[in-house]
């Protein structure tokens, strides 16, 4: 299969990459900056959010293979912090990184497996895209997007042949925790006193967290599935557990526990 990943410059993307090439796939992934390149995947430089650098760097797959069988939309970044401190930019960069960047790809490859009669899309949410995490709100609200987003896109494609996944990761140990951009000035602290505790409580979970091959594994066998589940959690236990208590708990009890474990 001839498969499109973005952001594969590290953990979840380059891991998936590496797998899905060593299974004989052909793989086109899509970067930002200058990495040191896997055996068998084709590399593409873009920034997501450039709707028309994304669209001509899908026209160069078509023309090179003829089609493009699946999409795993991975590119994103996060932002920390309360969000009424988060400025206009951050909150752009945010959604134009998670959310506008899977349109734009979505948008690019549709009209080729609507030809095609037959396609995967799947795209990285979070557990955060199925409840809000404090401190990490606009996160949230990009993932929360890309839940909604998803839903109606598979019940419009569903026509022609093209599936949509949605993957949820829980805590993973990746560069994503190294990278996220924090608010950490003197007037958050004073203002939003739990706010370090918080964020130390994530990302002691996100370094002790899951390998990223896991996640890739699991992206694999959903690409070999012929009728795959519209949704997956991909996390520990007790992260799993918690996205199901969501579900069926009053939002009220929900809520009380989810500020407990993040010392609020």
């Amino acid at each position: 299969m001839v498969v499109l990943i973005t952001g594969v410059s590290s953990g979840f993307g380059l891991e998936t990459a590496r797998l899905l090439s060593q299974e004989g796939h052909t793989v086109y992934g899509t970067v930002r900056r200058d990495v040191e390149p896997l055996p068998g995947v084709h590399y593409l430089r873009v920034d997501v959010r450039d709707r028309e650098a994304v669209e001509n760097v899908v026209q160069q797959i078509v023309e090179q293979e003829g089609c493009v069988d699946v999409l795993v939309n991975n590119a994103g970044m996060g932002i920390g912090g309360p969000v009424e401190f988060a400025t206009e930019e951050e909150i752009r960069e945010q959604m134009d990184a998670n959310f506008m960047g899977l349109v734009h790809f979505v948008t690019a490859v549709l009209p080729i497996m609507r030809k095609q009669g037959k396609g995967k899309i799947i795209a990285l949410s979070s557990i955060g895209g199925v409840m809000g995490l404090p401190f990490q709100g606009f996160y949230s609200a990009s993932k929360f997007a890309i839940e909604g987003y998803c839903e109606a896109l598979r019940l419009e494609t569903q026509q022609f042949g093209v599936q949509v996944v949605v993957v949820r990761p829980g805590d993973f140990s990746t560069g994503f925790t190294a990278s996220r951009k924090k608010t950490a000035d003197t007037e958050t602290m004073q203002v939003y006193r739990t706010y370090a505790e918080s964020m130390g409580k994530v990302e002691h979970d996100e370094t002790g967290g899951l390998k990223p091959q896991v996640l890739a594994s699991k992206i694999s066998q959903i690409i070999r599935k012929k009728t795959p589940r519209h949704g997956y959690v991909v996390a520990s236990l007790e992260q799993r557990l918690s996205v199901i208590l969501k579900r069926i708990l009053p939002s009220r009890w929900f809520a009380k526990i989810l500020g407990s474990y993040y010392k609020l």
